[in-house]
């Protein structure tokens, strides 16, 4: 089988099944074999590495990983793919194929299973619509992981590495930098992709914190009060947090932590770095 990661074996292959692309599973293939090597090379695929990876599609990618790394799971979601990469996938021996949703799957289980519980790296060609689900959930589910390297629309890739102040900066900027340190490796046009979608993508490359750059007594309690402080941007942090309805935490007690911090009455969320909301969440977690 020759490689896929261009347009004339994607549509060889595309054509042979008469695959009809399905747009509530935001499909995009890669066609671009200097991209594909690219994310490849900046996941530091090794051949004692297990690597997940997120929505196959046709195998385009997965055949690069295959020839890295030492065992490839590949989690696809469209059951009419799995013939397809069944064939595209036939000379290597080092992938499964599990046709599951990745939101429904336990990660953990299958590090547990292929790697001893050893870390895993994911790398990915994610779908646009479920990104940020996909990325929350792989670090708030503390699956043992390295390193997530995955292709995104290019303002989620934005939103991922930006710093207060910005309007791109929110909840997952912050989530992102409490996890892992990320960085943008290339930004990729869309002609790059069958079919070509409307936007441009990023890969961005986040390696896993082994310890988290900010101490809290409560990790969920922490990104409680994140939440609640973007979820109306416009508002100041005592009238967000306050109307949030999280227990205990009242404009009084609000207005006490902000003191101590020696921050004025009238700040907003969005000016807050990472290391201020642990300290803010500290004074306001009651055992």
């Amino acid at each position: 089988m020759a490689y896929l990661g261009n347009p004339a074996g994607t549509l060889r292959v595309l054509d042979k099944y008469k695959f009809n692309f399905r747009k509530n599973f935001g499909q995009n293939f890669l066609i671009d074999d200097h991209i594909l090597t690219k994310i490849v090379d900046a996941a530091e695929i090794t051949g004692e590495d297990l690597v997940l990876e997120i929505g196959p599609g046709i195998g385009t990618m997965t055949q690069y990983l295959c020839e890295r790394a030492r065992q490839v799971i590949a989690v696809e979601i469209d059951s009419s793919l799995i013939p397809i990469l069944e064939d595209t996938l036939s000379e290597y021996d080092n992938v499964s194929v599990i046709n599951k949703d990745i939101l429904k799957v336990d990660i953990k289980a299958l590090a547990d299973e292929y790697n001893e519980g050893h870390p895993i790296k994911v790398v990915a060609n994610l779908p646009y619509y479920i990104t940020t689900p996909i990325v929350m959930g792989l670090f708030e589910s503390h699956v043992p992981l390295k390193s997530i390297t995955v292709m995104v629309q290019k303002e989620v890739a934005e939103r991922m590495q930006t710093g207060p102040g910005s309007k791109d900066y929110g909840a997952l900027s912050l989530a992102v930098a409490y996890y892992s340190e990320a960085k943008v490796i290339a930004t990729v046009s869309p002609n790059c992709f069958i079919p070509k979608p409307n936007v441009e993508s990023s890969v961005i490359h986040m390696t896993v914190h082994k310890k988290s750059p900010v101490e809290v007594t409560d990790e969920a309690f922490l990104f409680q009060i994140i939440r609640a402080s973007f979820n109306q941007r416009r508002k100041t942090l005592v009238n967000g947090l306050s109307g949030a309805n999280i227990p205990g935490v009242d404009k009084d007690r609000i207005r006490e932590a902000l003191t101590k911090m020696g921050k004025p009455e009238t700040v907003r969320g969005e000016t807050f770095t990472l290391k201020e909301f642990a300290t803010l969440t500290n004074l306001l977690h009651t055992p």
